[in-house]
């Protein structure tokens, strides 16, 4: 347009035409002169910004805060930031490679993965890593003090604890007052004492029940060394000839104060179904933790107890259109005697009862004596499969567990789904964490020999003007009494003897006991063969173990774990095998110097001190071993 106008004054020749062409010129110039000043401005800023861009980058890249790593596909360092330097006091040589830096820097190097940052330590030092394997490069940011902070904070979390004397009660009884004031004078300067050191606060709140306050990092620092003070309470007042046991719960890892407290109870409930002298430790929704339980639990029960609980289960099923009864899966001898037991006390109190048996994971002698029990057609009629359990019950149906309190290991586990169970739960082995959700009623004695013994002592109490026990249910419980106390020579106490008099009062018969419970000539091969394959660890453990692709019945592999114990120098013996189920089975016995519930707990079983098992499944005969191995060594390292 300017060019046009431009031609018209020139055509024109007027002076105005020749001014105005003129004025147009000076503009053009101006404006390319403009415009490329403006053009040199902006390329200095774009390459003094370019400049600062790549030497910030390099810059920080050398010296930023950050620690970087360089390695190659051999995890040798190739290059270190001076930051990296620094921090660590790492300056690589060639020959330098990760883990001489961390161990577990190299083992994150080795999980492909990566998902998520990682914290490590080393040294003094705390650092937030980042992995990237496809330029091999590390990065590690220094956040010392704010984990710090985290463990500070971890460590000062509020803790309630439970504190209970386990047999008060007991010892008390035949003291005198002078004797009396003397023991609780020891017991409250040496848990004060205790509680001092720990900086916890302590208030005895009834003659056998102690609260505490404490912080979370105290009750870490007790469980490393095994909290020490059950030891010393036990050892001196068994010195003293009143041999008083502890037992604690501790909860923490929420705020509420009040529930902490409701959780510190249930934890202290579960030491003590687990036969006391022992403490829980547990973060609310974790895994409980165990201590102590190195000594058999001291015998508490009292007649007046076990008629208590046999009034209150009268009461139950009165309020029950129907029993169903079931042991653990693989029953055994005492789940039989005790399922008759209950099916008795059942029909005392005119309430229909049924007995749960899988007739395909049964061992020869049970099988035997069930044979003589189908002769019975009134008690072959209350005896159901599974399947059948799950189709006649209803709600007010009562499921009574007997000789075990974890649904998993029940002979249908899957009687437990649904609402408005009513359940009742008779076992003497020490209660696990996996447990029923409010249980109607719970008879758990870890001293007792068996659960058939508990159970004789409720037919006592029963109503006298009803049909007796007869001689098929008097004999199938003394064989359970017989199986588990190997023939009344191990946890036999003067209850044991006056269960087993009572059902030779009413026809119990020890020769048929003694045919049912013939060894036949396979099985005894079987065990020899597994005897064969020992091999000590720690010196006093005997391990054995069968072939990976043969299965062992259960009962004969703890036979062989019982058999294991007759040997010279061999405290406890461990029996490995592969199961029926597939599962890898592992059979744990001691003389009573190793806790082997607690071995067996971390390996997800449990059981009784010197009568343990675990089963593990996805896993082989030769895994189980070294994973037990690994167990029984830092058992033995911690000792």
């Amino acid at each position: 347009m300017l060019f046009s106008i431009l031609i018209v004054g020139l055509i024109h020749g007027s002076v105005a035409g020749y001014i105005q062409a003129i004025l147009i010129i000076i503009s053009l110039i101006l404006f390319v002169y403009l415009f490329l000043l403006l053009g040199e401005k902006a390329g200095k800023y774009t390459n003094n910004l370019q400049y600062r861009i790549d030497r910030g980058t390099d810059n920080s890249f050398v010296e930023y805060p950050l620690g970087i790593l360089l390695y190659d596909s051999d995890k040798q360092i190739q290059w270190v930031n001076p930051y990296f330097v620094e921090e660590t006091g790492f300056n690589p040589s060639n020959s330098m490679t990760i883990g001489d830096v961390s161990s577990e820097l190299a083992s994150m190097i080795d999980d492909e993965t990566h998902a998520d940052d990682k914290t490590i330590q080393i040294d003094d030092k705390y650092y937030l890593v980042q992995v990237q394997s496809e330029l091999k490069v590390i990065y590690l940011m220094n956040i010392t003090h704010y984990s710090k902070i985290e463990k500070r904070y971890e460590e000062n979390r509020s803790v309630i604890g439970q504190v209970y004397l386990d047999n008060y009660a007991e010892i008390t009884q035949s003291m005198s007052d002078r004797d009396i004031s003397n023991l609780d004078n020891y017991i409250t300067n040496e848990l004060s004492n205790w509680a001092s050191e720990q900086q916890m606060f302590l208030k005895r709140i009834d003659d056998d029940h102690f609260f505490i306050m404490a912080y979370t990092g105290r009750i870490f620092d007790m469980e490393k060394n095994g909290f020490k003070i059950l030891d010393v309470i036990r050892e001196y007042t068994s010195q003293q000839n009143v041999p008083l046991t502890l037992s604690m719960g501790f909860s923490y890892g929420v705020d509420d104060l009040h529930k902490l407290n409701d959780e510190a109870q249930k934890n202290l409930n579960l030491a003590l179904g687990r036969g006391g002298d022992q403490v829980v430790v547990k973060e609310i929704g974790e895994k409980a933790r165990f201590y102590g339980g190195n000594t058999d639990p001291m015998e508490k029960r009292t007649r007046v107890r076990a008629r208590m609980i046999s009034e209150a289960l009268q009461e139950l099923l009165k309020d029950s259109d129907q029993v169903i009864v079931m042991g653990h899966s693989h029953p055994d001898m005492d789940v039989l005697g005790s399922s008759l037991g209950i099916r008795r006390i059942s029909m005392m109190n005119n309430t229909p009862c049924k007995i749960v048996i899988n007739p395909n994971t049964l061992h020869s002698d049970v099988s035997r004596l069930l044979g003589m029990i189908d002769e019975d057609p009134e008690i072959k009629k209350d005896i159901i499969s599974p399947e059948e359990s799950e189709a006649i019950k209803t709600p007010r149906t009562l499921i009574v567990m007997v000789d075990h309190s974890k649904q998993s290991i029940s002979i249908n586990p899957d009687l437990f789904n649904g609402d408005n169970n009513k359940v009742v739960v008779i076992d003497h082995h020490r209660r696990g964490e996996e447990f029923p959700e409010n249980p109607m009623l719970i008879y758990i004695e870890p001293y007792a020999s068996s659960t058939s013994e508990l159970i004789t002592e409720m037919l006592e109490y029963q109503p006298k003007n009803k049909k007796a026990v007869e001689k098929i249910e008097a004999t199938a419980l003394l064989a359970g009494i017989t199986v588990d106390t190997k023939s009344f020579s191990l946890r036999t106490g003067t209850r044991t003897f006056d269960a087993a008099s009572y059902l030779r009062s009413v026809g119990a018969d020890e020769t048929v006991i003694q045919n049912v419970l013939k060894e036949n000539i396979d099985s005894f091969i079987q065990k020899s063969h597994l005897i064969e394959t020992i091999t000590m660890v720690n010196g006093n453990m005997a391990v054995c173990f069968g072939e990976e692709d043969k299965s062992y019945d259960p009962v004969i592999v703890a036979q062989a774990a019982d058999t294991l114990l007759s040997l010279d120098n061999v405290e406890a013996s461990f029996v490995i095998s592969k199961r029926p189920d597939g599962r890898v089975g592992i059979s744990a016995r001691s003389l009573g110097n190793v806790n082997v519930q607690v071995i067996m707990e971390k390996l997800g079983g449990g059981g009784h001190l010197s009568d343990a098992a675990t089963q593990i499944s996805d896993s082989t005969v030769e895994d189980a071993k070294n994973q037990l191995v690994d167990v029984l060594t830092e058992s033995n390292n911690k000792n």
